[in-house]
């Protein structure tokens, strides 16, 4: 009963009663409480179906690129106070700047393969739902 109504509220904007090339089938004259049906349905479906936006992109690139910079000025941070206090024949500041770059590659790196598993979980999960 309802693929009907998802099929008529999907064909409703590309046919016109102005329209010559429309069938006559369908040149029925349509309520306002169909119409309003419709749309309502289409705004149903599109809350639940969310797709993030520019700033949710952008936001999450700043999360990610945050993970990185922590790490890496913490051990900038603490390499300089070991130079301070503990100075010695290597440079505390540039190994663990570069230990804590790759700690932050890594951290990111992790985040983004735990996002993807669950974008692929979810589409499939929608697959599956679309399939019963």
């Amino acid at each position: 009963m309802q693929n009907w109504k998802r099929a008529f509220c999907g064909a409703l904007p590309l046919f016109s009663m102005n329209n010559p090339k429309t069938p006559k089938i369908l040149k029925k004259t349509v309520s306002l409480g169909e119409k309003v049906g419709c749309k309502a349905q289409r705004k149903i479906k599109a809350q639940r179906h969310n797709t993030p936006g520019v700033w949710f992109g952008l936001g999450m690139m700043g999360l990610i690129g945050w993970s990185v910079v922590i790490p890496t000025l913490l051990g900038a941070g603490l390499g300089l106070w070991l130079d301070r206090h503990y100075s010695g024949r290597h440079s505390w500041t540039l190994a663990l700047l570069m230990a804590g770059l790759v700690l932050g590659c890594f951290n990111a790196w992790q985040w983004i393969a735990k996002e993807h598993q669950a974008i692929q979980t979810e589409e499939q999960d929608k697959g599956d739902e679309n399939d019963d």
